[in-house]
């Protein structure tokens, strides 16, 4: 009586590990970019053609389209202040740091004398100011 061995190697590639694996790196990719900035305040922000960045930024001035004033020291969470301690609290950021960089994030529906509000402490305190807008891309 002959008996045959079936030794028959399965050539087959299971895929639901695979799945499983893209669908936790999928939701880790989905939960950091939704962590990564958390604190952004929504602004409009005027075009322009030219591309010029800077590198260190003393104080961020933000004021968004209703008017409120936001100001944030390099990368941190941006506070809200009042208009009329916006001086105070600007020369209390550059006291600590010595690079005297302004960069002023203004919405583009706002008043233009808040802008201004910011240029004249810049000016008075001989500030260095950047103008923050989104490029055209042309």
């Amino acid at each position: 009586m002959a008996l045959k061995k079936r030794l028959k190697a399965e050539a087959g590639f299971s895929m639901s590990s695979m799945t499983d694996i893209i669908f936790l790196l999928l939701l880790f990719f989905i939960m950091a970019s939704t962590m990564s900035s958390p604190n952004d305040i929504k602004l409009n922000l005027p075009e322009s053609r030219a591309s010029s960045s800077t590198r260190s930024v003393a104080a961020k001035v933000s004021i968004d389209g209703n008017g409120r004033y936001f100001v944030a020291k390099g990368t941190a969470r941006p506070t809200q202040i009042a208009p009329e301690m916006l001086e105070s609290y600007i020369m209390d950021l550059v006291a600590q740091d010595s690079t005297t960089y302004i960069a002023l994030h203004a919405d583009q529906q706002i008043a233009y004398k808040e802008v201004v509000r910011v240029l004249d402490i810049a000016n008075q305190h001989k500030l260095k100011l950047v103008v923050a807008t989104k490029g055209s891309g042309k």
